[in-house]
């Protein structure tokens, strides 16, 4: 077996009994459910992990990652996670969380074809376009980032427009939703969204509603 594999299993095996030893019923509990009280949407760079930067355990977090972190209406691993997470988890909060330096928001900045990555880039590539006028002025590396940002606040307004968490808004009020951003320099988290749990707080992240398209 390959050596670097072979060192995962090993991994695997040290941390299994440092947590038996710490807990010996700690496998046992984590095996009869789970009740945890997040959803994370991340990006998939390996650089960002949720449980990690969060200090939170297996069992307080249920996790979708996929590049640059998009919400697209039409993806439907995403709808099934958060159907699930939503309707029968029961989470409180559904956190979207983008990072600086994010390879995918780099790739949709550009003008050259990268193969089938572009289709799922579009989305990325428009945000820029709708704040254009506020991008255009910034340095590059300024723009970059502000562009993660950005790209963050689609997410989470798209976020609230499925109708999964409308239906879920009506019911209970719940989940509330977060765009953050992480700064891989300090590892800090940036929030970039008010809490939203509603349609009045998803039209004041709007950029139509804010006048920013063409801007």
């Amino acid at each position: 077996m390959n050596s670097e594999i072979e060192k995962l299993l090993e991994n695997n095996k040290d941390w299994a009994n440092e947590q038996t030893a710490h807990n010996p019923d700690y496998f046992k509990s984590l095996a009869k459910e789970q009740h945890p009280t997040y959803l994370w949407i991340g990006c998939s760079d390996s650089r960002v992990p949720p449980d990690e930067i969060t200090k939170t355990h297996p069992g307080e977090m249920f996790v979708h990652r996929n590049i640059a972190n998009l919400v697209v209406q039409t993806d439907m691993n995403l709808l099934s996670v958060l159907q699930f997470a939503v309707e029968v988890l029961k989470v409180q909060h559904v956190i979207v969380c983008g990072h600086y330096g994010c390879g995918g928001v780099k790739a949709a900045m550009g003008t050259h074809q990268l193969g089938l990555i572009d289709n799922w880039l579009r989305q990325i590539k428009d945000t820029q376009r709708y704040y254009w006028q506020q991008l255009q002025a910034l340095p590059e590396e300024a723009r970059f980032r502000r562009l993660v940002e950005l790209s963050v606040v689609e997410q989470v307004y798209n976020l609230g427009k499925t109708n999964i968490i409308q239906n879920a808004w009506q019911a209970s009020g719940l989940p509330f939703l977060h765009g953050w951003v992480y700064d891989l320099e300090n590892g800090r988290l940036h929030p970039q969204t008010p809490m939203v749990s509603s349609n009045q707080d998803i039209d004041l992240i709007c950029k139509f509603e804010l006048g920013f398209v063409g801007k």
